[in-house]
């Protein structure tokens, strides 16, 4: 093979490695995401009656800040949209007291953070069905949480399945026969816990 057959093949093999590498870049990246929180305040979000004069529910400099006051009642932030098949990325960090809150998918179901009040132990990452109480337990979370740092949390909803990644691991995947075709996402402050957390980041892509 002359010098032009040789140059012809590595530009050839260039091109199909481009091609590849576009096409893995491309899976990886996977949806979209977009912003559901805009870091400033609660637009698009249905705070509980009285919360907003409690000041539980705070945006703070791109932050969703959660804190429960002296009467300690807790309550559910309300995303105004509702939701069928989603991925949902966030970053969270626990604050004060002993933390209880979580993500609400699509109403009732919920994908746990902090100490469970019923187990008395982290059950970050667990899903909590109601009826149920936590049908199976996330892995690895004890290695991979960072107590007083910014964790990222990935939760996908598609029909009845769940599966949720803890800072790029996959730690639980779980099928709820409770789980509803359509629905808002929750954000949690537990009653009768003298807590703090926060959370930023919060991005969301709509899935077929």
């Amino acid at each position: 093979m002359g010098k032009v057959g040789t140059l012809a093949a590595m530009n050839s093999k260039l091109l199909c490695c481009a091609v590849f590498l576009t096409s893995a870049t491309a899976l990886v990246a996977g949806p979209k995401l977009k912003p559901i929180f805009n870091g400033k305040d609660l637009s698009g979000w249905e705070v509980p009656d009285g919360n907003d004069e409690a000041g539980w529910y705070k945006a703070v400099e791109g932050v969703l800040k959660i804190q429960s006051g002296p009467k300690k009642k807790g309550s559910i932030i309300w995303s105004k949209k509702k939701y069928r098949n989603f991925v949902m990325e966030f970053e969270f960090r626990m604050g004060e007291g002993r933390v209880d809150s979580g993500v609400h998918v699509r109403t009732k179901d919920q994908i746990q953070i902090g100490i469970s009040g019923s187990l008395n132990r982290d059950m970050t990452c667990s899903p909590y069905i109601p009826g149920k109480g936590y049908p199976v337990e996330a892995k690895n979370i004890k290695k991979l949480l960072k107590p007083k740092d910014w964790n990222t949390m990935r939760i996908q909803a598609i029909g009845k399945e769940y599966t949720v990644w803890l800072r790029g691991e996959k730690v639980m995947t779980y099928k709820s026969d409770s789980a509803i075709d359509e629905g808002p996402i929750g954000i949690q402050l537990h009653g009768g816990r003298n807590m703090a957390i926060d959370y930023r980041k919060l991005k969301l892509a709509e899935l077929p």
